[in-house]
């Protein structure tokens, strides 16, 4: 049970992570939701569960195929607390936030798509977090691997939504110090998972 609440913690704290930090897809939202309303910037919210899927697809795909499961698994989880630590710095070092928001015509969901589709951020995080935290989760069962990814697509598409809905009402609020003091409390718990994935890629390669 304990393992389990641990995987549903780690998928809300990347998801909340990946929801609220400044970002293409992010603006995008805020972006479509002065533009229009936040009808249309809930449709960009949710592309993620359009793009993602054949990007996790293909991480796991591929990162099935590693003769040396548990060598190639050490070596990714170093890359994804490489990943979380910039992640962390960039977040930290927040001082204020600002989004481009930039005159394009409607169709929001298409262009959240494109968007996500042509955003790094997705590939690395499946390839280097996602994918082989998934693949430890399965280690339990598949109920510890269902609690990572519904805390983390709930949490990702819902704190997006939730951005939509509070620019629609309050559009100063994302340039507010309250949203700044969150990324930056976010990207304090990511330095503490990227330290996790270090320890637990030094494990795997017997390192540690």
């Amino acid at each position: 049970m304990f393992e389990e609440t641990s995987f549903l913690i780690s998928g809300i704290v990347f998801g909340l992570t990946a929801g609220i930090s400044p970002g293409p897809l992010l603006t995008l939202v805020i972006s479509e939701t002065l533009r229009t309303n936040s009808t249309a910037g809930i449709k960009v919210a949710v592309s993620p569960l359009v793009t993602d899927i054949p990007v996790v697809f293909v991480a796991f795909l591929i990162l099935s195929r590693f003769s040396d499961f548990n060598h190639a698994m050490g070596l990714i989880s170093i890359s994804g607390s490489v990943f979380l630590g910039y992640l962390a710095y960039v977040n930290l070092f927040t001082d204020d936030v600002e989004f481009d928001t930039w005159d394009l015509k409607s169709q929001s969901l298409k262009k959240g798509v494109i968007t996500n589709f042509l955003n790094p951020h997705p590939y690395l995080f499946w390839f280097t977090i996602g994918a082989p935290t998934v693949f430890k989760a399965l280690g339990f069962d598949i109920y510890h691997a269902i609690a990572f990814l519904s805390g983390f697509y709930v949490c990702l598409v819902g704190s997006k939504i939730l951005v939509a809905v509070i620019t629609g009402k309050y559009s100063k609020f994302i340039e507010s110090k309250t949203y700044v003091y969150i990324v930056k409390t976010l990207g304090l718990v990511l330095l503490l998972f990227a330290f996790k994935f270090l320890g637990d890629g030094l494990e795997l390669l017997g390192m540690w």
